[in-house]
C-alpha cells in the first residue's frame, strides 16, 4: 500500500491544499536529544514548486522545529486524510529557517494569508515524498480554525510579540540557538 518518489505531483499538490491539520518532526544530532512534534493548521502550508514546500511559523512558546532546523536541517511533514479516503503523506526533506529580518522573508511570506505572530517561515526542499495507506486514522469532521492564538498576537501587538519572542524563543529545551 505504501511508495515513494522525489517530487510533489499535481495530484500530491491537491491532496495537501485539502487538508487543515499537518504535523512536523524535527530531532537535534544528540542521541539523547528531545524529539520534537508539532501540530499546525490555519492554512499556513504551501507547495511552492515540485521540489519545494513552505510552512508560516507563528509565535509559540517553543522553538524546538527552528533550533534542530539550524543545528542539522531534518524534518518530515505528515498530513493525514481525516476525511474522504484514507491516506497518509510524508514530505522528508532539509528545511531552512527564514527569519524576519532576512530579505527572502516579505517575499516568501507574502504567498501566505497575513497573520499576526507570523515569526519566520520554514522552507523545506523535499527529498522525498512517501504514501502510506491510513486505514487506522480516524475520520473526523471538520468544525473550524481555532481563532485563540490570532487573537492573543493583535492582542500582543508588535511591540509585545517581540518582547514574548526574545523571551521564550531564543533557545530551545536543550539550549539550541533559536531564533536570532
Amino acid at each position: 500500500m505504501s511508495s515513494s518518489r522525489t517530487t510533489i505531483d499535481a495530484k500530491t499538490a491537491e491532496f495537501i491544499r485539502s487538508q487543515r491539520l499537518f504535523f512536523v518532526a524535527t530531532a537535534p544530532r544528540k542521541a539523547d536529544g528531545l524529539i520534537n512534534l508539532s501540530p499546525k493548521g490555519l492554512d499556513t502550508f504551501v507547495v511552492l514548486d515540485e521540489c519545494t514546500v513552505a510552512y508560516l511559523d507563528l509565535t509559540g512558546s517553543g522553538i524546538e522545529t527552528v533550533a534542530h532546523l539550524k543545528e542539522n536541517g531534518r524534518i518530515v511533514v505528515m498530513f493525514c486524510a481525516f476525511e474522504g479516503a484514507p491516506n497518509i503523506l510524508r514530505l522528508h526533506g532539509r528545511g531552512e529557517v527564514v527569519e524576519m529580518e532576512n530579505p527572502e522573508f516579505a517575499a516568501i511570506a507574502a504567498v501566505f494569508p497575513p497573520r499576526p505572530g507570523a515569526r519566520a517561515v520554514i522552507r523545506i526542499h523535499v527529498k522525498r515524498v512517501s504514501y502510506s495507506c491510513g486505514f487506522g486514522v480516524p475520520l473526523m469532521e471538520f468544525r473550524g480554525h481555532r481563532t485563540r492564538l490570532e487573537e492573543h498576537c493583535e492582542q500582543k501587538g508588535e511591540a509585545g510579540l517581540r518582547e514574548y519572542r526574545e523571551r521564550k524563543n531564543r533557545t530551545s529545551l536543550e539550549g539550541l540557538p533559536g531564533l536570532g
